[in-house]
């Protein structure tokens, strides 16, 4: 039987090299996204790729609103996986809320709170319902996706960094609740990596001081994907560890840029 890996966040960006990093490995591949059509759109062009794997993708939204959680939603989907037999053996939780330019003094709190339950509440809820299953099965791996913005704060980005701190909180405290039960929680903490939003932005990019690192260069998706398949595969006794993917840039008191 072929295992599975459940990828949330997994229509665009590192979310798409995530899943396509698993399906390369020969593992089913069962994804979320917000918006139905552009979930919908990724399905096909996964299993168009991969037919020799099983994909599938559910639309969800996280949160009812800035203060509920979508519980039901979480439910209905490990109810229908439940019933298709198929069980989750890794569980990479790569949805987030950017928390994009969040001013102090003029977002409400409830801004602050819609970014911490997607990022905290919201994954806590889903590991909850995998682990459960794990449990039940052996075992399993659960890999965050994080920043390392957790311990270099970026400006107007404050519930963002703020969930997280939070969230490597929740998954060393998960690593260690769950370790008695063979499951393991680790966390990979990109920088920078080269999404639409860098395409799209190319005279932004090319002066942001966080793109220069030591190693000279930022992560890719791919980059991100082998870190979460290390957890995923090799790291047999490895958990509540966090895997730095940033090309050296949380080891540098500031960036050294090129004077032209």
């Amino acid at each position: 039987m072929k295992k599975t890996v459940l990828i949330t966040g997994a229509c665009i960006n590192t979310g798409v090299a995530i899943v396509e990093k698993f399906a390369l490995e020969g593992w089913n591949v069962v994804f979320t996204g917000r918006n139905p059509e552009k979930v919908a759109l990724a399905e096909k062009n996964y299993r168009d790729k991969f037919p020799n794997v099983e994909i599938n993708g559910y639309a969800m939204n996280s949160l009812v609103d800035e203060r509920t959680v979508n519980e039901r939603a979480l439910d209905e989907l490990f109810a229908d996986l439940d019933k298709k037999d198929v069980f989750i053996e890794c569980l990479v939780l790569n949805a987030a809320d950017q928390g994009l330019n969040m001013k102090i003094f003029e977002n409400p709190v409830t801004d602050f709170m819609r970014v911490l339950n997607t990022n905290i509440t919201w994954n806590f809820c889903i590991v909850e319902r995998a682990a459960k299953r794990m449990k039940e099965n052996g075992g399993g791996s659960v890999v965050f996706i994080n920043s390392n913005t957790a311990y270099r704060a970026i400006p107007d980005r404050i519930a963002y960094v703020a969930s997280k701190g939070g969230q490597l909180g929740l998954m060393r405290a998960l690593a260690f609740d769950l370790g008695k039960y063979n499951i393991r929680v680790n966390a990979v903490l990109p920088g920078m990596i080269r999404t639409d939003r860098w395409e799209n932005n190319p005279d932004f990019y090319e002066n942001v001081p966080s793109r220069f690192t030591p190693l000279g260069d930022v992560a890719t998706g791919a980059d991100i994907a082998d870190a979460v398949w290390y957890f995923a595969s090799a790291a047999r006794n490895t958990t509540g560890a966090e895997l730095v993917v940033d090309g050296g840039n949380t080891i540098q008191l500031y960036p050294i840029i090129p004077k032209e």
